[in-house]
């Protein structure tokens, strides 16, 4: 099984669109104002946008994982992206730093290397 897409809601599409392409996602389908499906970087899942007038973000977390967070956080917030919190070093050894699109949708650069599969607490082959 692999994880094909996630769609999150858009209360302002144009702006949503314009942060999406601004983080480097690659826009792959467009249905003028209402729907738009991007590639990212590397890996093989998607991000879609939904335009929803009335959305609500809730407390889902989308985590992006970049090689250098800091050099991509210092290039983010150059092309004017707003982040909630720099780059740090957190106490399950990943690198993150917190922001949130035009609608609110909370979302996570970070950096984990080999601890983002297989931390020191990981589940035996046994206990799973």
């Amino acid at each position: 099984m692999d994880l094909n897409q996630v769609t999150i809601g858009a209360r302002d599409f144009d702006a949503s669109l314009a942060f999406y392409r601004k983080l480097g996602l690659k826009l792959i389908v467009l249905t003028e104002g209402r729907y738009a499906r991007f590639e990212l970087p590397s890996g093989s899942s998607t991000l879609s946008l939904h335009y929803d007038a009335v959305h609500s973000p809730g407390d889902t977390l989308l985590y992006f994982e970049v090689d250098d967070i800091d050099g991509k956080h210092a290039e983010l917030e150059a092309a004017g992206i707003i982040f909630d919190s720099p780059p740090r070093d957190e106490r399950w050894n990943w690198r993150e730093a917190r922001f949130s699109d035009p609608s609110g949708n909370r979302l996570c650069l970070f950096h984990a290397g080999p601890d983002r599969r297989f931390p020191p607490w990981r589940l035996s082959a046994a206990e799973r």
